[in-house]
């Protein structure tokens, strides 16, 4: 199994916690390459992860990380990180092509003969694809990449890839002082205002609800029309898709005749999520046209679908699953688009909507 991310992110952090856990069941190996082994004892201590059989080694040879396997017999083996580690029967630096590609071609044949499940730790270019040969990917079991934004605690373990499973899988986790707590219910961190606070809204916000794998989850989608008869007025985005948002903003002031050529419009998400979904348009479109009439939306409703560049709204997938979840949370309207594979039971008004232009005569001000 490899996991990948960017530095910082708290790879070692969590494995270090999977560790401890996984200890209660059997000896653990926890191989090093980066650290020394006090500054990993020291986290241990802060996160509480330590375990009589959890056993640490501060090595970066192949061989001595085996010779370490044959004398402990661990039932499960972490290595941080794959590119730390080197083997003598091939030439190269460590962290390069040859080097890294020989010690997990023998790591995974290693795990294969004995049974002995190995987590590698991956690191991320620039571009957040994993470092190192792409053949990394095909040789292991499963994938896994761990995301999240420097200036949130939010972190997802997402599957790229399973051998065994599905690889839409996602995991939500916070990062906390004490170590990486799982969130079995994230929902309400994306939104500004979650539960009974809820009882009222301001304009320019609108709730959707997004597919992360096979997860649906309540996002807030925030807009903020500023200022009139500005000669180039500025276009911010936050947490969305720039392009599309460009794109929205050309349908609402061809289709349904909201004037935003002359205004900043700026636009973002709650609680650092990024949103690529188009499911996710029709928030956005209401959001911005909200903002602009300073028209508030109903704080109870859902807004799914998405738009095409007639203004219709578009079919989107899995809205059964999403509009449960909206009822779950305390929602009890949603505007979902037409021919959508709804049943009934989920207690809530649903609108059928068309295009974009019915739901906005809904809302616009009355002169």
């Amino acid at each position: 199994m490899l996991l990948a991310g960017e530095p910082g992110v708290g790879k070692s952090t969590l494995l270090l916690e999977v560790a401890a856990r996984a200890a209660g069941s059997g000896r653990v190996l926890y191989v090093t390459g980066e650290e020394s082994a006090g500054q990993v004892r020291l986290r241990a201590e802060r996160t509480r992860g330590l375990h009589d059989d959890l056993f640490l080694a501060a090595e970066s040879d192949l061989g001595a990380i085996v010779g370490h396997i044959d004398s402990l017999s661990p039932s499960l083996l972490i290595v941080d990180s794959i590119q730390t580690m080197t083997t003598g029967e091939v030439d190269g630096i460590p962290g390069g092509v040859t080097q890294t590609r020989a010690v997990t071609v023998a790591l995974t044949s290693l795990a294969k003969e004995r049974g002995l499940p190995v987590l590698l730790v991956g690191h991320v270019t620039k571009d957040g694809s994993i470092a190192g040969p792409r053949v990394l990917e095909h040789l292991v079991d499963v994938v896994l990449s761990f995301e999240g934004d420097k200036h949130s605690t939010l972190r997802m373990v997402r599957g790229v890839k399973n051998r065994f499973g599905p690889a839409d899988e996602v995991g939500c986790f916070e990062l906390r002082d004490e170590g990486i707590v799982g969130l079995a219910d994230p929902s309400g961190l994306f939104l500004a205002r979650f539960g009974s606070t809820r009882e009222s809204s301001v304009p320019g916000t609108a709730v959707t609800v997004v597919m992360d794998g096979r997860r649906p989850l309540l996002a807030e989608v925030q807009a903020l029309v500023a200022g009139s008869n500005i000669p180039s007025p500025r276009r911010a985005v936050s947490g969305l898709d720039s392009a599309r948002v460009a794109m929205l903003l050309a349908v609402l002031e061809r289709r349904v005749n909201v004037k935003l050529s002359d205004s900043e419009v700026y636009t973002a998400t709650v609680g650092g999520m990024k949103i690529a979904e188009p499911a996710a348009d029709l928030a956005i479109a209401l959001a911005v046209a909200s903002a602009r009439w300073d028209v508030a939306l109903p704080p109870d409703m859902v807004v799914v679908g998405e738009l095409g560049l007639a203004g219709e709204v578009r079919r989107v997938n899995g809205v059964q699953r999403r509009l449960a979840e909206a009822a779950r949370l305390g929602f009890t309207r949603a505007l979902i688009p037409t021919d959508s594979d709804v049943g009934k039971g989920l207690g809530m008004q649903i609108t059928v909507v068309h295009d974009l232009d019915q739901v906005l005569r809904d809302i616009k001000p009355k002169r």
